[in-house]
């Protein structure tokens, strides 16, 4: 019976492929990700669903929403036109049985938690059409452990994008195990039609992105940790030297320490090798609740935009 549901879905999602354009996105969760995933496909032309359960951060969301599209017309990067095109074709719902109910593309931008994930997947795929590609932008979990409490897990695969969305340009699309290869060809040209670039990778933890990402600001932490060289200069090192736009642990508090903790353990777990050990210093500052810019502390101070970054005071005595 399984076989037959699993079976008639793929069918049901090439008949749709074949005969019609998809039009219709639901995005789960309205946080920075959500938010801006739902900002993209709306000026990309589609009608999109914003679901959340909390009305508040739906309309945190549309605030957001709003707010950067106009620094876009300041920009000269879209037109007053492009903007009212787009919030028109933007609704909300804090119901997922109902925001997905048209969908032919859900996107689930929820918090990095296996288990929520998992659970959301469960209900989207309940009531979602039989022919609705389902996406994930987790940032480490496996697509293939998402797609397996689905019917349809040639049609699960990660989308996963780089924050601010509306700003970086890379999509990492993740094929899970069972992904097919025109559920994989879809996605690319789909990303590549929100003026992005895809780039796809296999389904193993960390995939590409943080799996070098998150080993590279681990041992930053590391290095602050063992009094190599402090706060400072370790980022110094690698803005001046490797030329990256921000150093490590400034990367670190912009992702949120929590994050960044959340992912490395997902690494950790799924290839048991010491070498992506999360850092004892991150665990202590995850726990003491410095997460970086959203709790306003991290390795740096952030007290707002345009000022000037301050080196946490918790790490003076590793000032030179």
């Amino acid at each position: 019976m399984v076989y037959l549901i699993k079976h008639e879905n793929a069918r049901s999602w090439l008949n749709f492929a074949r005969n019609k354009e998809m039009k219709n996105v639901t995005v789960i969760g309205a946080g920075t990700m959500g938010n801006g995933i739902a900002h993209v496909f709306a000026l990309g032309g589609f009608r999109v669903v914003l679901c959340d359960i909390s009305p508040v951060a739906l309309e945190k969301a549309l605030s957001t929403i709003d707010r950067n599209m106009n620094r876009m017309i300041e920009k000269q990067k879209i037109t007053q036109e492009a903007k009212d095109s787009a919030l028109s074709n933007l609704t909300t719902n804090t119901l997922i049985a109902e925001a997905v109910r048209e969908a032919d593309l859900v996107v689930e931008a929820a918090t990095e938690n296996i288990e929520l994930k998992l659970n959301i997947f469960r209900k989207i795929d309940q009531h979602s059409p039989s022919h609705a590609l389902l996406a994930t932008n987790t940032s480490s979990i496996s697509i293939t452990k998402i797609a397996g409490v689905t019917s349809r897990p040639s049609q699960v695969i990660g989308m996963h994008f780089m924050n601010p969305v509306p700003v970086m340009k890379l999509v990492e699309v993740i094929r899970g195990f069972s992904t097919s290869d025109e559920v994989c060809h879809t996605i690319m040209e789909l990303s590549r039609k929100l003026e992005k670039t895809p780039v796809e990778v296999n389904d193993y933890p960390g995939f590409v992105s943080n799996r070098i990402l998150m080993t590279m600001i681990n041992e930053a932490i590391y290095t602050l940790y063992e009094g190599v060289g402090n706060v400072s200069e370790i980022d110094g090192i690698m803005k001046w030297g490797m030329a990256h736009p921000m150093g490590p642990l400034q990367l670190a508090d912009f992702i949120g320490l929590d994050v960044c903790l959340s992912i490395l353990k997902v690494i950790h777990d799924g290839f048991g090798n010491p070498k992506y050990a999360p850092c004892p210093l991150l665990v202590n500052m995850v726990n003491a609740g410095q997460l970086g810019v959203k709790t306003g502390a991290g390795f740096y101070l952030h007290k707002g935009h345009g000022q000037e970054l301050e080196v946490n005071p918790k790490f003076a005595h590793l000032l030179s």
